[in-house]
């Protein structure tokens, strides 16, 4: 269902308050690089601190901008059942393409809750969910057993898998369905997850360097692994420095660098990011001929 290069899209903020201008621009230098679909709210677009108000503002205006050139896969998630259905039937009545919904975290559901959670959601609404397995954020796994399950239910077509484990890729092939889509939600692994049977990356570094992750994407939808080889190192640097603070920091702090437009601007608890960090993404910038 969804392939490619799909950026993990940062929430523009300007003196407190969401910058929708700078994310309309935003928005239009992705589709023009060749990106393959869009994800507003989720980790990377500070979700956490955005009020319902803006959090379907921000979805409203990401759809409004996209203007049906590529996909839109709202953010939904929350670790309240209600509120992430809630988040569901704005995006869909938005006309978002599909939901990416996080497990719920903190409270620590087990894969029975889990399973509940997504059963819920998928009743509620025909919007193809997206599922989001980041247990480093979560302290939640979504097991691959678990998965298997999910992916049974028809309107969950997907997942983003941010475990770092690549053995789930193989094991997701072998427990899901076989039109189950999976997406890497790892950059620096992207490649080996490709290999092995992935259909893209929801990406933080597509941020800043559309076209290269475009590139690379289609690279490894072709088959190319030598050319997919050699921008997965180019690309390797700016991958890692955009972890190298709390994200999404970095990746802020690299749009301020690529566009004059874009204020790298955070919300609490995110702080901007450091000196060590800003001297990592230059370098980074720099090797990846992104500058």
């Amino acid at each position: 269902m969804f392939s490619g290069s799909i950026p993990a899209l940062v929430t523009p903020f300007r003196d407190g308050a969401f910058d929708a201008a700078a994310f309309k621009r935003l928005i239009d230098w992705q589709i023009d690089a060749g990106t393959s679909a869009l994800v507003p709210c989720g980790t990377t677009g500070e979700s956490p601190t955005l009020g319902f108000d803006e959090h379907y503002r921000v979805i409203d205006c990401c759809i409004e901008a996209a203007a049906g050139r590529v996909p839109v896969i709202a953010g939904c998630g929350s670790n309240d059942t209600a509120t992430a259905i809630r988040h569901m039937r704005h995006a869909a009545a938005a006309g978002a393409d599909a939901a990416l919904v996080v497990a719920p975290y903190y409270n620590r559901p087990t894969q029975e809750g889990l399973l509940a959670h997504f059963e819920a959601l998928a009743e509620a609404s025909d919007l193809p969910i997206v599922v989001y397995n980041v247990p480093g954020r979560t302290v939640t796994d979504i097991s691959a057993e678990t998965m298997g399950k999910l992916s049974e239910i028809p309107n969950i077509v997907a997942v983003k898998d941010a475990s770092g484990d690549l053995a789930r890729v193989t094991v997701h092939r072998a427990e899901a369905r076989e039109d189950f889509c999976q997406l890497s939600g790892n950059d620096d692994l992207w490649l080996p997850h490709a290999v092995m049977g992935g259909a893209g990356c929801i990406s933080v570094t597509a941020n800043v360097a559309p076209r290269l992750c475009a590139d690379f994407a289609a690279a490894c939808g072709a088959g190319d692994w030598a050319r997919a080889l050699t921008l997965h190192d180019r690309l390797f640097k700016l991958h890692k420095a955009m972890f190298s603070d709390a994200s999404p920091a970095p990746v802020k702090y690299a749009l301020s660098r690529v566009h004059s437009w874009f204020d790298p601007e955070v919300r609490l608890p995110i702080i901007p990011a450091s000196a060590a960090s800003r001297a990592a993404v230059d370098a980074a910038l720099e090797a990846a001929g992104v500058l």
